[in-house]
């Protein structure tokens, strides 16, 4: 009898690590216990048992927490890199940011109708910590002649300026007779671009191209006319003329 109490023993038979299931009642009695001990004994595994799949969910709730803490947010991550040559290209930027730490994003922005470079891009790093890296190495240095910008992504716009940004996209009037202007002052909008055109022409629509995500100024524009004379106009009356205080570029686009 000393050998079947040590085998009916709770603590004996309960391995809070293994969670084991209750034992079959044929072996249960063929070990000598009565019924009654078996139906007392099941109620306690059964408790047993609950409680351990209480704990392995509490473990896995608690794992999964831990890994969403952890995560950085991408706007913390994401790089603005401004005033870069026309020449660089995505490949280069990888590399040129590849040396300060990981890389897993890098884009070069590129107008959609002159299909020119706009003169900067976005860096998104794999931590905080390379993107603290890359500014402090990469910021004000010199690349193609030019010192370029490097820090985090502007904060997104407010409801109402981003209404008005769509707002002065949806009015801009396309056509094949544009003009490209270029070095414009950050005070230059669209409404401003449009009337100083017009001395010159019929301006169709005009506009300043944005940093994405933001009101600021990428620092050039487009004007369209209705013919290629009239662009032509522009261009010779308006090329190297002062704009809000900055000498303004303009050519075909």
């Amino acid at each position: 009898m000393a050998v079947i109490s040590s085998f009916l023993s709770p603590n004996l038979y309960h391995n809070p690590r293994e969670c084991s299931g209750i034992p079959k009642a044929s072996a249960w009695l063929v070990a000598g216990a009565s019924p009654a001990s078996y139906r007392s004994f099941s109620s306690f595994s059964l408790s047993s048992s609950a409680s351990c799949s209480v704990r392995r969910r509490r473990t896995f709730s608690i794992s999964a927490v831990d890994s969403t803490v952890t995560a950085e947010p991408e706007a913390a991550r994401r790089l603005y890199v401004g005033n870069i040559p026309r020449t660089l290209d995505n490949e280069e930027l990888t590399k040129m940011f590849a040396e300060h730490g990981s890389v897993e994003k890098a884009e070069v922005m590129y107008d959609k109708y002159s299909g020119r470079s706009r003169r900067f891009a976005f860096v998104t790093m794999n931590s905080v910590e390379d993107a603290n890296a890359a500014i402090e190495k990469l910021n004000d240095t010199e690349v193609g002649g030019r010192k370029i910008k490097v820090n985090v992504t502007e904060k997104p716009l407010t409801t109402v300026d981003l209404s008005l940004l769509q707002a002065e996209e949806s009015t801009f009037v396309d056509s094949p007779h544009k003009a490209y202007v270029g070095n414009l002052a950050k005070t230059v909008t669209a409404d401003v671009l449009s009337k100083f055109f017009s001395e010159k022409g019929k301006v169709l629509g005009a506009k300043v191209s944005r940093v994405p995500g933001t009101s600021k100024s990428s620092g050039f524009g487009f004007v369209s006319f209705s013919s290629d004379d009239e662009v032509e106009a522009a261009i010779a009356s308006f090329n190297n003329a002062m704009l809000e205080g900055q000498k303004i570029r303009v050519n075909k686009a």
